[in-house]
């Protein structure tokens, strides 16, 4: 991305980023992946608590459930549960977390990928503009 700079305009800067994370491999994702929080786990990233800020509205037991299936797919997959979290409420991320449980995990690995492809357009976009 640096080597690349300077961009013409934000969407070649977007679109230097996209092709970036495509091009690393399972591992340059999974170093990514861990450097996020479980969904529903307090988090010092300002960004994460932002993004993962419809989670306050859950109760208890959507919480205990939201814990559990996050350890369910971190076994299954061996990576944390990844998802664009921004504008989601908590039943519908658990819901999305069940759904995800019954991928094969290489399509999960594309799934999560694609997740985190998300996550890193929105904080680009704030970085732009700020």
């Amino acid at each position: 991305m640096l080597a690349g700079r300077p961009y013409a305009n934000d969407r070649s800067f977007f679109a230097a980023a996209e092709r970036e994370w495509w091009a690393l491999d399972r591992d340059g994702w999974l170093e990514a992946f861990a450097a996020h929080p479980r969904i529903g786990e307090r988090s010092t990233d300002v960004w994460s608590r932002q993004e993962q800020e419809g989670i306050s509205q859950a109760g208890g037991d959507l919480r205990l459930a939201l814990r559990e299936d996050n350890r369910a797919y971190e076994h299954r997959f061996g990576h944390v549960y990844l998802v664009c979290a921004t504008g989601k409420g908590p039943a519908e991320l658990l819901a999305d977390l069940q759904r995800r449980l019954a991928n094969d995990p290489k399509l999960e690995l594309r799934v999560a990928a694609g997740e985190q492809a998300k996550i890193t357009r929105l904080r680009l976009q704030k970085l732009v503009m700020t």
